[in-house]
């Protein structure tokens, strides 16, 4: 895993670089270069574009979007340019340059947006918008009809999601061995690291835990946290949320099952970290950022624990086992 993340990051950079003195200008501001031409048709109105995309702003590069950490490609729609609101040298404009097996870099000038749209420029940029694009597959709408087109497309997904189920065990052990963890594992699947003991009794069952906690993707991306400074260093910072410690009542308050299972093996003061496999966590649907079929990493510190009221409900079984 650890290989194929610093072998994407080292292409990327390398397509950047190639490009970035080679810039040509098109309609409305927009610059391009074809980093590949595979020599394919190019897409036109109607078609779709299965893409691995990255997007960044021009303020010190920032990240705003890459298809790499979900490990899944978007699609992208290729609208008739009568649609109001569309303009050469606009977002859809860019991919009608491109074919399957394509990959090229565009910077869509923000100026002319908001001058073509009367929409205010986007906070989080200055004059361009950066977007790192390769074709995947390219779907031609032809005669086809929508029905049968998107079917295509669902299909096309479906096999892209199996993959994604087939790798996940590979992707947690990859995970685990580059950083030497030697986890304990439960019956479930659960996977455990206690890197500090707590105190006390075990939460159990109608406990409230108050936890500070990051959740990651193995890939080492950052998809929730109530560490505001961590947040704002990986560029996750959300001014509408709480960066608090959470209080959730184990066993009652809706959370994934390997949070309900893996506390119940701590105590107030223990810091630990959880291996969480998809069946434990967000399953074959995956949920917002985090993809289908993906093993998620916590890193948990159990700041407090208030007993809860007397329950005969027994606690989620927790027995484990060395790897």
């Amino acid at each position: 895993m650890k290989k194929s993340i610093l072998f994407l990051s080292a292409a990327v950079t390398v397509l950047a670089t190639a490009a970035c003195q080679n810039f040509k200008k098109g309609d409305g501001g927009l610059e391009y270069n074809i980093v590949k031409d595979a020599g394919a048709e190019k897409a036109q109105a109607g078609d779709l574009l299965s893409v691995d995309m990255i997007v960044k702003s021009d303020r010190k590069d920032s990240l705003l979007q890459s298809t790499y950490d979900i490990g899944l490609p978007q699609i992208i729609n290729i609208a008739p340019d009568s649609i109001p609101g569309l303009y050469a040298g606009d977002y859809n404009s860019m991919f009608k340059f491109l074919g399957e097996g394509d990959s090229a870099i565009f910077r869509l000038n923000l100026d002319t947006m908001a001058a073509k749209t009367g929409q205010p420029k986007p906070e989080f940029a200055d004059k361009f918008v950066t977007f790192t694009v390769k074709v995947r597959k390219h779907f031609k709408k032809g005669t086809l009809t929508d029905s049968a087109l998107y079917a295509q497309i669902d299909n096309y997904f479906k096999g892209e999601i199996e993959g994604l189920k087939k790798a996940e065990e590979g992707k947690l052990a990859s995970y685990i061995a580059d950083k030497k963890l030697e986890p304990k594992k439960t019956a479930s699947g659960l996977q455990y690291v206690i890197a500090e003991e707590g105190k006390g009794n075990k939460v159990v069952v109608g406990d409230t835990a108050v936890v500070s906690y990051t959740g990651r993707l193995v890939n080492g991306t950052i998809f929730d946290t109530n560490n505001a400074e961590l947040a704002k260093k990986e560029n996750k910072f959300n001014p509408m949320r709480p960066y608090e410690p959470l209080r959730f009542r184990v066993g009652h308050d809706p959370v994934i099952q390997g949070w309900t299972e893996g506390f119940q093996l701590l105590s107030k003061g223990s810091k630990a970290t959880f291996l969480v496999p998809s069946s434990l966590g967000y399953g074959e649907r995956g949920g917002g950022t985090i993809p289908p079929y993906a093993p998620l990493v916590f890193e948990i510190e159990v700041l407090d624990v208030v007993p809860g009221p007397k329950t005969d409900a027994p606690a989620i079984d927790s027995v484990a086992t060395k790897k």
